[in-house]
């Protein structure tokens, strides 16, 4: 339950446009510089994921493991920027950024909702991200699955505004923890990412009246137009038609 005392930040920028999950990637890698250039294009709000490499270098990427998107079998956690930046995305030119890239590229001209990733010590990234956020001109929040990622910018940066990740699977110990009350009293988040099957459940209506709660992730029209009333905002897959 939110406390009365607690003092309420402005989050109306979450609302004011559509969220582009990992930028505009129709004809571009997710999470690439090209992919975030179409969606400032479309002055879209651009949601986007980082973790920490070897070498504390924080670069925007998604997975933990390499392959997916470049074909290396290889922990993010493992390498250095030197040995991943020759790497290409998909079937494309584009290359894993480093998050002092993505911030130059944006440059405040859209609100950033950055997704912090945790395969390393809490603290470690954290620190890290702070070092830019702290000088960043633009408009932004965090999020994260871990409520102790959450919980730790609770304690060192109360004046961001931080969100907690909430997925619809309780197959580990980790989900179903996520999902109590006793996490949320530990990391009093300033609003709730979930995903999207999660309309009906009883906590998340809760959170609905007395929070911003952004879903995620709509990769089609006929769930964008059931959901986008129902929710604070969409975090979507999906760009044609939609009203700017």
């Amino acid at each position: 339950m939110i406390s009365s005392k607690k003092k309420l930040k402005n989050m109306s920028f979450l609302k004011n446009k559509i969220i582009a999950h990992r930028g505009v990637h129709i004809n571009a890698a997710e999470n690439s510089l090209e992919a975030f250039k179409l969606a400032l294009k479309k002055e879209y709000i651009i949601e986007f994921d980082v973790h920490l490499l070897k070498d504390n270098t924080i670069v925007v990427f998604h997975d933990d493991n390499l392959k997916r998107m470049t074909g290396i079998d290889k922990d993010l956690k493992d390498c250095t920027y030197d040995e991943i930046k020759s790497l290409k995305l998909l079937n494309t030119n584009s290359y894993i950024p480093t998050l002092d890239e993505v911030l130059k590229l944006i440059d405040g001209k859209v609100p950033i909702i950055i997704e912090l990733k945790y395969d390393r010590k809490v603290g470690l990234l954290e620190k890290e991200v702070v070092k830019r956020l702290d000088n960043y001109k633009g408009k932004f929040c965090v999020k994260s699955f871990s409520p102790m990622v959450v919980r730790w910018f609770k304690k060192n940066k109360p004046n961001y505004i931080r969100g907690l990740l909430l997925s619809s699977k309780k197959d580990s110990f980790r989900e179903k923890f996520a999902h109590t009350s006793f996490v949320f009293k530990m990391c009093k988040p300033d609003f709730i990412s979930c995903s999207y099957r999660l309309y009906n459940n009883k906590k998340i209506k809760k959170y609905i009246s007395r929070m911003p709660v952004l879903a995620w992730t709509i990769r089609n029209d006929k769930n964008y137009e059931k959901y986008k009333n129902i929710f604070y905002n969409l975090i979507i897959d999906i760009y044609k038609n939609k009203e700017d």
